[in-house]
Order: structure tokens, then C-alpha cells, then sequence
């Protein structure tokens, strides 16, 4: 990395590249990069020091982006391989690598804290981030959600010989990383467009804890499918809420708080307070303790750091939270597999056990919907009223017969309908919602501050 003086990104708004265009900022290299449309994240790193261009004329590449021997490319596998400037790139000699690639230099060359899964990853790998901070040992982090307590989804320390970093499974993006400890959350399959069959999905989670740096460690949730091959020397530990050498007892619920005491293979800590009381941080934060244990953060630090943690942006994120026993509330979270979205609703039912639930989802990906609909449709039944936009199609193109009808259809609930994204804001102040969830990983982002000012028009 020392021979290049600038980094060009394609795909340069996207949450995971960002993480890395900071960190190649404070380094002191130069940046720039495109995405297809300004966003607030753009923004903030245009206001940071990158230059982003919207368009993929290569013409537009500033001027110290120009040099083979100077500039690495990085790009993100959702960016296609007609993209304009990264066809001019290759065409011209450029060393041209994945984000993940990328992020396989830096696990290389510090002790990286790995958190794989098809769900959970984000929040494990933000909570280790953050005990890591907080205890004053540092990280440098890159991360799949912006942290509240940060309001950044990187974190840079000079002096701290580790890493946190959340490893994507899509397009096998963690095989390029060297984990010294790798967690593993949740193997249930998702991203067959890629892998093809759940046997697939399993065997790339496999090849990821071969890839453990020796002298290191696998937590794994107990229950799992898969079958670790990790190295001679790699020790292995297990987790979950209720079992496993990491887990969670004496948990206590009340008054909007959740405590509990972590037993290790070494002692047990008690009272531990989660800052976001909600019922699967509990999993969460024993995965990131575990993890942070193992690399001896010590134990009064953890306990401080999970009480203060915030959580990131859009996991499980309040909106509106009206006093009383009745006053109007919305949550939102990222959830886009069945089985994030089977948590969530579960953990507002918890919540607000009395409550009628409303849940406002958008399907991710044509292929996702296809190869999962029944599953999404048992999970949005545990709500009382449901109601689907249309599927927001992120890389992919249209498939015949594939739409949210396909989960509606099999939805249990009594209510229930499919709008269009300005049908839903039109509409919202005329329903009678009472708890809302709004959920999905595509642009409902954009919509929530206007469903939040159109619920509290509601009249009841």
C-alpha cells in the first residue's frame, strides 16, 4: 500500500467502502471515487476530503487518479463489470481489487476480529467495536451500519494492534480476509443467486474458519449446520443465549431494561445491562464479549461499554416513542432475511406484548423473494397488520413472476395490502397504527422521516 498515493473507488457510497475511504484518508492518501447517486453518506465524505463523481464518464476521473504506478482501484461487486470507468481502468493498467480484497491487507497485518453471518454480524461486530474503544484499547473498525455512538461506521486508532470487521459471505468476500478471531452468528442460507444451494452457502462459512490466523480462535453459535476446519493451533468456543462456553444466565426483564450475567469459560460477570434492551442483543453482545474476551479486554471495561452502546443506525432503531401506555411508536430495522425479520417483529411483540403491531416491509432482491417468500410470509404473519411495497431490485433485473404478491399471498394476517411508495405516504395519516415496524434493506430508508411525520398526523 505504501507505493500508491491515491485510492479510486467505484461504488464509492456504499457503506462498506466508505469504512475504507476513511481509513485511507487518515492515512494521508489521496481519495475519489463514483456512485450512481448522491446520498447523505456521499456527502459526508465529500465534506471529508473524497471526490465523488455521479457519473461513470472516465473523463471525470480527477487528475491524480490518472497514474497506473500511483492509484489502486477498489470496487464493490455490486458495481457491474460495464461500469465505464472501471472497463477504463482495466484497459489502462490500473491494479484493479475488491473492497474485500482490500480489507484482507488489513486483517493481514493486525489481529482482525472477524463477525460472519447471514444475520447479526452488524451489531456483534459494532458492539466489539465499541468495548474496544471504550476500554481504551482501540481498533480500527469497519463496519456495516453507521454507530450512533459515532455517528461513523469506522473507527481509527494508531497504537491498536486490532481490527473489526464485519465479513460479508456475498460473493465470498470474507475468503479474502485472515481473522485472528472469527465469529460466526447464523448459517441460514441466503444468497443462492450465488451460492446455488444451501450445501454451497454452508462450505463457503467452512472455507471462512480455515482462514484463521494461527494462535487464534473460532466462536461459533451453538446448533449450527456447519462443521468448522480450523487449523492446528485455532481454538474453537461456542455461544448462544442459554448454552455453550459463552453464555447468558440469571437474565433479568423489566422497566425497559434487560440484565444478566455472562458465564465464560473463566468466570462469570455479572449484571450486565444492554444499552439496547431488546431481546436478541443479549446473543449479540455475549458474541462480541467472547470475542473481545478472548483477546483480554478486561471484564469492567465490557460490562461499561455494552451498558452505553447505542447500536447502529437502522437495527432496531426507535423513531417515535410517545409516553403512556398507549402512545405511538415506530421502530425500525434492517432486517431483509426471514430470519432477521422473524427477531424483529418478535422482539417488538416482546416489547409491547398488548400492542397492535403494524409491519411496513420491502422485499430485497428479486432472487431473495423467490427463493424465500414462504418464509417471509410466516414471519410478517406474527403481526396484525401488514403491509408490502414493491421489491426493490438493488443489482438484479426483473424476474417473470416474481413480485411482493408472492408473499402476500401467503401472509396469515388479517390486514393486509401491497402499496406503492407514494401510495404508503398518502394513505399513513388516514390507517389507525399503533406500534409500527418498518423493515427491509432497499431505499424504505428514504421514506422514514416522512412515515414518521405522516404517523404522528394519525388520529386515533
Amino acid at each position: 500500500m505504501r507505493e500508491f498515493d491515491s485510492l479510486y473507488f467505484v461504488g464509492a457510497g456504499g457503506i462498506g467502502m466508505a469504512a475504507l475511504e476513511r481509513y485511507f484518508l487518515a492515512k494521508g492518501k489521496r481519495v475519489a471515487g463514483y456512485d450512481r447517486t448522491p446520498s447523505d453518506l456521499t456527502h459526508a465524505l465529500e465534506q471529508e476530503g473524497v471526490h465523488i463523481d455521479f457519473d461513470e464518464d472516465p473523463a471525470l476521473i480527477p487528475d491524480y487518479c490518472l497514474d497506473p504506478e500511483r492509484t489502486l482501484v477498489v470496487y464493490t461487486p455490486a458495481v457491474p463489470d460495464s461500469h465505464k470507468g472501471l472497463t477504463y481502468f482495466r484497459q489502462h493498467g490500473f491494479e484493479v481489487v475488491k473492497r474485500a480484497a482490500l480489507l484482507g491487507v488489513v486483517t493481514a497485518h493486525s489481529k482482525g476480529l472477524c463477525f460472519a453471518g447471514t444475520h447479526g454480524k452488524t451489531t456483534t461486530s459494532s458492539m466489539a467495536a465499541h468495548i474496544l474503544h471504550d476500554s481504551g484499547i482501540g481498533c480500527n473498525a469497519f463496519l456495516g451500519g453507521v454507530l450512533r455512538n459515532y455517528n461513523s461506521n469506522f473507527l481509527l486508532s494508531s497504537t491498536s494492534p486490532y481490527s473489526v470487521i464485519e465479513a460479508d459471505e456475498f460473493d465470498r468476500s470474507f475468503h479474502h480476509l485472515h481473522p485472528f478471531v472469527a465469529v460466526v452468528t447464523s448459517t441460514d442460507p441466503d444468497h443462492l443467486d450465488i451460492y446455488g444451494t444451501a450445501e454451497n452457502y454452508l462450505e463457503s462459512f467452512a472455507h471462512f474458519t480455515e482462514l484463521i490466523q494461527p494462535g487464534g480462535a473460532l466462536v461459533v453459535h451453538t446448533g449450527l449446520a456447519l462443521k468448522p476446519r480450523v487449523a492446528d493451533g485455532v481454538k474453537t468456543y461456542t455461544y448462544s443465549r442459554d448454552e455453550g462456553d459463552f453464555h447468558a444466565a440469571n437474565i433479568r426483564k423489566g422497566d425497559g431494561e434487560i440484565v444478566f450475567d455472562l458465564v465464560t469459560p473463566w468466570e462469570v460477570l455479572s449484571d450486565i445491562s444492554l444499552g439496547v434492551p431488546v431481546d436478541i442483543n443479549i446473543e449479540n453482545a455475549i458474541a462480541a464479549m467472547a470475542a473481545c474476551r478472548i483477546v483480554d479486554v478486561p471484564l469492567e471495561p465490557m460490562r461499561a461499554a455494552i451498558a452505553t452502546f447505542m447500536g447502529p443506525k437502522r437495527r432496531f432503531e426507535f423513531w417515535l416513542k410517545e409516553p403512556g401506555d398507549h402512545g405511538k411508536v415506530m421502530i425500525d430495522d434492517y432486517a431483509h432475511h426471514p430470519g432477521e425479520l422473524c427477531a424483529s417483529i418478535s422482539s417488538v411483540r416482546d416489547l409491547y406484548p398488548s400492542r397492535r403491531l403494524t409491519v411496513i416491509f420491502q422485499p430485497h432482491l428479486y432472487t431473495r423473494t423467490r427463493d424465500f417468500a414462504p418464509e417471509f410470509a410466516s414471519a410478517l404473519s406474527l403481526a396484525d397488520e401488514v403491509i408490502l411495497l414493491p421489491i426493490y431490485p438493488a443489482r438484479e433485473e426483473p424476474i417473470a413472476g416474481v413480485t411482493s404478491e408472492m408473499i402476500l399471498e401467503q401472509v396469515t394476517s388479517t390486514k393486509k395490502c401491497i402499496y406503492s411508495k407514494e401510495n404508503l405516504i398518502n394513505s399513513i395519516h388516514l390507517s389507525n397504527f399503533d406500534v409500527l415496524l418498518t423493515a427491509g434493506a432497499g431505499d424504505i430508508a428514504n421514506l422514514l422521516p416522512q412515515i414518521c411525520d405522516e404517523f404522528k398526523k394519525q388520529t386515533r
